[in-house]
């Protein structure tokens, strides 16, 4: 059986956005703010998240993190503004 899996948003303290992919989102946010995640967000703690999807598996999480990352940043910020808002955490 798969794991579910999570494309998740942050946005740093810098104000920039960070997307990645976790089976474990609460898990993988407290590892960025203590600063063993990425090496991008290790620079611009903390992160908050912003937004999330849950997907039924790893490749589909995979998936829609690289469609997102494609995006300009006003689409990506006006894309998590039409979205249900019990998926975001702002």
């Amino acid at each position: 059986m798969a794991t579910k899996a999570y494309m998740y948003v942050l946005s740093c303290a810098d104000g920039s956005l960070y997307t990645g992919y976790t089976t474990d989102l609460d898990k993988r946010i407290k590892t960025h703010n203590s600063g063993k995640g990425a090496k991008y967000t290790r620079a611009r703690l903390p992160v908050t998240l912003l937004y999330y999807e849950e997907f039924p598996d790893k490749a589909a999480a995979m998936s829609a993190e690289s469609r997102f990352k494609r995006r300009k940043r006003q689409q990506k910020l006006d894309y998590i503004s039409r979205q249900d808002p019990k998926k975001s955490s702002s």
